[in-house]
């Protein structure tokens, strides 16, 4: 892979050279000379079909989740998660003791792993919120909980600048990797001022399935605004709104 220089930039192809633009710019690489044929049936491509059909699997898994979240990731998620998503879910397939590689999947792997996740590269969620909260998945009930004791939001929250207000956002997802469907709900609290004055306790419950045996997620984020002439925008378009997957039950 090369990166074009110059004042004209191509695109198409020219002999075994193929130019392209990327989010990272004008690039160039040399034509693949693999058939495709070959790909799927010689025998020394076996480990290429076996890696192909698990990254398939990752990138519809990933789908599913994003698909269940799509609410809050409209403001969260930067230009690049849909392919760190992807290789985390790769992850959790290769994680699978059960079944043979090639037909690894989600659903025997680790979902757990996904805990953590952070959707938004240029505003984590956790270097941006420090106030303390409890996260809570319970099966039984379908209740997928979060609760945040009182806090100040100038010492508990890193805004970005021209911050005036935030909110709170969590979401609740019950997601079947193998059916691609998934039941989830969201809350969020009211606008905030960001300032020295304490918040009320802030409790969040969000209903899926009771007595679920799929994989269970619980997401939490922050979205920040600005208050201008009495009215309030999202602040930079949401660019460093955080959102992440704080706790995962996967069964």
């Amino acid at each position: 892979m090369a990166r074009q220089n110059g004042i004209i930039k191509l695109k198409g192809t020219i002999g075994d050279i193929t130019f392209y633009k990327t989010q990272d710019g004008h690039l160039a690489r040399e034509k693949g000379s693999l058939d495709a044929n070959r790909i799927k049936n010689d025998p020394a491509f076996q480990r290429t079909r076996e890696n192909g059909a698990e990254f398939g699997r990752a990138g519809t898994a990933g789908k599913t989740l994003r698909t269940a979240l799509r609410t809050l990731l409209l403001n969260t998620a930067d230009s690049k998660m849909v392919g760190r998503l992807t290789q985390s879910m790769v992850k959790v397939i290769q994680a699978d003791q059960t079944n043979e590689r090639g037909l690894r999947n989600v659903i025997d792997g680790e979902a757990e792993l996904l805990t953590g996740f952070e959707f938004n590269i240029r505003g984590k969620l956790g270097s941006t919120m420090f106030a303390p909260y409890t996260g809570g998945i319970n099966r039984v009930s379908g209740e997928i909980s979060v609760d945040i004791p009182a806090f100040i939001p100038a010492n508990m929250i890193a805004a970005p600048s021209g911050t005036t207000h935030f909110k709170i956002i969590t979401a609740g997802a019950e997601v079947d990797f193998e059916a691609e469907t998934f039941v989830s709900s969201n809350s969020e609290s009211a606008i905030l001022p960001w300032d020295f004055s304490a918040t009320a306790v802030i409790s969040h419950v969000n209903n899926v399935t009771p007595a679920s045996t799929k994989p269970l997620f619980l997401a939490v984020g922050i979205e920040f605004f600005q208050q201008v002439n009495g009215s309030m925008y999202p602040l930079k378009n949401g660019a460093f709104n955080p959102l992440a997957l704080v706790q995962v039950s996967g069964l």
